[in-house]
C-alpha cells in the first residue's frame, strides 16, 4: 500500500466514483463543484495512488482502464455502505422524500400499482414514483441505478442482485372464451402448434422456456406478433384465435376480467419464479428496504398476485 493510498479520504472516492461514472472531466467538475484543473490535479493523485492511470484519453473523451473497469462496482458498494453508516438506526418513513424507479409489466401497473401508491400516500406522502416497463435481462440498469426496485420472471438470480420470491406458478394457454381448444381439459404440443401465437415481451420472460423445448425436437410455433403489453395481448386474443403463454395466476385474472378462456399445457413441465429484486449496493438502505418489504407485502396480500388464488378452468 503506498502513502498516497493510505491517505485517500471519503471525498476522493466519491470523486473517483464520479469519474469512473461519467468518464468526462468537464460534467464530473460540474458534478463535483469544482474547477476542471483542480479536478486534474484530484485525478493525478488518485492516478498515483492507484498506480493505474484509470481514464485513458480516446479522442476528445476518455475509456476507463482495465483496473478501473474492476472499480466501479466495488468501489460504488463501499460508498453505499458508507452512507448507511450515518443514516438513522430507526427509518420514519412519513418523513422520507426519496424519488423511486419499479420496474415490472403493465399487468403489475394496472393491478399491483394502484395498491402502492395508495399504501404510500398514507405512509409516507414524500416518497414519489417512477414506473418502467421491465424487459427481460435489464438487469444493467439495477447495476447502474436507472431502476431501484423490479418485478420479473427467472430460473437464477444474475450476479449481485439480491431478491425475495414472491411465488411459484406453470405457465398455461391464454385464449378467446369461445376457442376451438377450450373442448381440451389440456392441450398437447399438437394443439399447442396448430394455432399462431401472440408474445408478451413485458415483465420478464415468461415463455422461453417453450422454444426451448420445441427447438430440441427441431420444431418452432408461430409467433405471429410480440407486444409490450398484456392489455394490447388481451385485444388480440379477444377477437381471433391466437394463444398468448403466460403464467397461471395472470390467465386466471385476466380470463375473469376480460371473458377469456385458458387451459394447461400437458407437454412440458416448467416452474415459473416469480421476484422483487434490487441490486446488491442497495442492499443495506434502510428507504429500499422499507420501499421492497411494502411491495412485497401487498404482491402476496392482494388478489392479483401469485398467491392470490387460482381460479377454476373457465
Amino acid at each position: 500500500m503506498t502513502p498516497t493510498f493510505a491517505s485517500l479520504s471519503l471525498a476522493h472516492l466519491r470523486t473517483l466514483d464520479c469519474l469512473l461514472q461519467l468518464k468526462n472531466l468537464s460534467h464530473a467538475a460540474e458534478r463535483l463543484g469544482c474547477s476542471q484543473s483542480a479536478l486534474s490535479r484530484q485525478l493525478a493523485s488518485l492516478r498515483e495512488a492507484f498506480g493505474d492511470p484509470l481514464l485513458i484519453r480516446q479522442g476528445r473523451s476518455y475509456v476507463l482502464s482495465e483496473h478501473a473497469e474492476t472499480l466501479v462496482e466495488p468501489l460504488r458498494q463501499v460508498l453505499d455502505e458508507l452512507i448507511a453508516l450515518r443514516q438513522p438506526a430507526a427509518f420514519d418513513p412519513a418523513r422520507c422524500e426519496r424519488r423511486f424507479c419499479l420496474a415490472a409489466s403493465d399487468y403489475v401497473a394496472e393491478h399491483m400499482l394502484p395498491l402502492l401508491v395508495s399504501a404510500l400516500e398514507r405512509e409516507a406522502p414524500g416518497v414519489s414514483l417512477e414506473y418502467r416497463t421491465w424487459q427481460a435481462g435489464q438487469y444493467a440498469l439495477l447495476a447502474s441505478g436507472e431502476i431501484d426496485l423490479a418485478t420479473t420472471l427467472f430460473d437464477e438470480s444474475p450476479p449481485n442482485l439480491h431478491g425475495r420470491l414472491l411465488g411459484e406458478d406453470h405457465a398455461v394457454a391464454l385464449m378467446c372464451h369461445d376457442h376451438p381448444l377450450t373442448a381440451r381439459s389440456t392441450l398437447s404440443q399438437d394443439d399447442y402448434l396448430a394455432y399462431k401465437h401472440v408474445r408478451v415481451s413485458g415483465g420478464g420472460d415468461k415463455d422461453s422456456f417453450i422454444d426451448r423445448h420445441l427447438r430440441s425436437q427441431g420444431l418452432q410455433r408461430r409467433v405471429s406478433l410480440e407486444v409490450p403489453f398484456f392489455s394490447a395481448m388481451v385485444q388480440v386474443l379477444g377477437n381471433g384465435q391466437a394463444l398468448a403463454t403466460v403464467p397461471e395466476h395472470i390467465a386466471c385474472q385476466l380470463a375473469r376480467l376480460h371473458g377469456l378462456a385458458w387451459r394447461p399445457l400437458g407437454f412440458v413441465q416448467h416452474t415459473q419464479r416469480y421476484w422483487v429484486v434490487w441490486h446488491q449496493r442497495l442492499q443495506a438502505s434502510a428507504e429500499h428496504r422499507w420501499l421492497r418489504n411494502r411491495v412485497y407485502e401487498l404482491w402476496r396480500q392482494s388478489q392479483f398476485g401469485v398467491h392470490g388464488g387460482h381460479a377454476s378452468l373457465p
